[in-house]
């Protein structure tokens, strides 16, 4: 799940913990900011480019 997350017109962020997932990322980048749950097993990739935030994945596994 990627979501969108405001910011004010004050270049403030403001996040209710009891609206977003309990185990979760935010990234901010270019004046963007998005919340993306992490998975229960795996790997969570965030891909820059000069600077600037270009991907997030994840790669998601289970133990044998």
């Amino acid at each position: 799940m990627s979501q969108n997350i405001d910011i004010s017109s004050t270049n403030r962020l403001e996040v209710d913990i009891m609206e977003i997932p309990t185990n979760c990322v935010i990234v901010v980048s270019g004046g963007k900011a998005k919340i993306r749950e992490l998975p229960p097993f795996g790997e969570f990739k965030i891909i820059t480019h000069q600077g600037q935030v270009k991907r997030m994945r994840k790669e998601e596994g289970e133990e044998f």
